[in-house]
């Protein structure tokens, strides 16, 4: 009598694990611009309020949702990038903020099997904890906004005058929400959302144009 229940169980266990690891084709040009908005914006939010649980939630959700990686992959993501902004966020120096390097690597060693083509992820990576660092010296948003730029060239693999005001939009909508600080209102990130689906819709246009 126990044994129908205890394979029905055994079944259950086994397709639950094929569904969690079994590859899927993932894409990072899939997103759509004002779901990533609206993810990013929590993102920033819970980041600055050190939710990280909640961090770690939104970040599987853009890699399962949006970029179509598997259950398995996507926790992968969301650990390693959840983790590399915790350990950057009480660093101090440039030196101090290498600790997120690793953990960044990881990230995009992972993201490169949603790419049509392979990219250099130390580069990559490198290049997003400059960005992350230029903004806390007080870079323009200018100037950094363009390393941002450099990171999606590097992913993607594609140019342009789209990629550079995207990435300059995102660096806008940064410097915004460090301008209001701890004043920060519910307006705020509302505008804050606005600024990152203009920067996401550029990137999206640019990739549009790339397969066309």
């Amino acid at each position: 009598m126990w044994q129908r229940p205890l394979l029905a169980g055994v079944a259950i266990m086994i397709a639950a694990a094929l569904y969690a690891v079994w590859p899927r084709n993932a894409d990072l040009a899939a997103f759509e611009p004002d779901a990533m908005a609206r993810l990013e914006t929590a993102m920033w939010r819970a980041y600055y309020e050190r939710r990280y649980a909640a961090l770690f939630r939104d970040l599987y959700v853009v890699s399962r949702e949006q970029y179509n990686f598997s259950p398995l992959d996507s926790v992968r993501i969301a650990f390693a990038a959840a983790r590399s902004a915790r350990l950057f966020q009480p660093s101090t120096s440039r030196a101090g903020a290498e600790v997120a390097l690793p953990s960044l690597v990881t990230y995009f060693s992972i993201l490169s099997a949603g790419t049509r083509a392979a990219f250099d992820i130390d580069d990559a990576a490198r290049t997003e904890l400059a960005w992350w660092q230029a903004r806390r010296e007080a870079v323009p948003p200018e100037e950094y906004g363009a390393i941002i730029a450099r990171v999606a060239a590097l992913v993607y693999g594609i140019e342009g005058a789209d990629v550079l005001q995207a990435g300059r939009a995102r660096a806008q909508a940064m410097a915004y929400r460090d301008r209001r600080g701890n004043d920060i209102s519910e307006a705020d990130w509302v505008a804050i959302e606005e600024q990152l689906r203009t920067a996401y819709g550029l990137l999206k246009r640019a990739l549009v144009k790339r397969r066309s």
